[in-house]
């Protein structure tokens, strides 16, 4: 009784098109996008003084990679078989 059960289970979760690893891997994705667009946050100039900030690295190059990368993956998260996760089913 036990084993149709699992089988049944097993059945219906290969019918979805997203597995539990693709969700895994979206969730690490979306956590990259925010933590981009966080390093890209800042203070700004203003008519009295002037911030030097606003040119640094990680302001200007750092973040924006980051949070291109955190949707490059979240494509690929969507797009990639589970079993070929290190986290998905095997």
């Amino acid at each position: 009784m036990k084993n149709t059960v699992k089988q049944e289970r097993e059945q219906q979760s290969s019918s979805l098109p997203l597995q539990k690893g693709n969700f895994i891997a979206m969730a690490c994705a979306g956590l990259m996008i925010v933590v981009g667009f966080l390093l890209m946050l800042g203070g700004s100039s203003t008519v009295e003084q002037f911030n030097h900030d606003i040119f640094s690295t990680t302001r200007i190059v750092v973040g924006p990679f980051i949070a291109f990368m955190g949707f490059v993956l979240m494509a690929i998260a969507i797009i990639i078989n589970p079993k070929h996760l290190p986290f998905g089913k095997k």
